[in-house]
């Protein structure tokens, strides 16, 4: 069965740095879009960046400029670079992304289990 896995979360003093991992673990045809959210305690799940399959970017301007989204197609995996790390970005990170598991089956959108981010003061 595919999943996206995610790692790289964990604990940073503000202004440090961290990277965010997401692949699928099983195998598929196909990923198009691929974009990571961002939930904070008591708060709504928000798109922080996405990325199309020709490499196409946008950001929330919270994060832009400190924040920069990739992707190795070989790999078939996305990153999320996260410099000057701020309080505020404390939150669980989950990835998503559209896949195709076999030829001629349509997109389906699938979410990762969420990886913790938190950035002490």
């Amino acid at each position: 069965q595919v999943q996206l896995v995610e790692s790289g979360g964990g604990l940073v003093q503000a202004g440090g740095s961290l990277r965010l991992s997401c692949a699928p673990s099983g195998s598929i045809f196909v990923i198009n879009t691929m974009a990571w959210y961002r939930q904070a305690p008591g708060g709504q799940r928000e798109l922080v960046a996405i990325i199309t399959d020709g490499g196409s970017t946008n950001y929330a301007g919270s994060v832009k400029g400190r924040f920069t989204i990739s992707r190795d197609n070989a790999k078939k995996t996305v990153y999320l670079q996260m410099n000057s790390l701020k309080p505020e970005d404390t939150a669980v990170y989950y990835c998503n992304a559209d896949l195709k598991k076999r030829i001629g089956q349509p997109l389906q959108n699938y979410w990762g289990q969420g990886t913790q981010v938190t950035v002490s003061s």
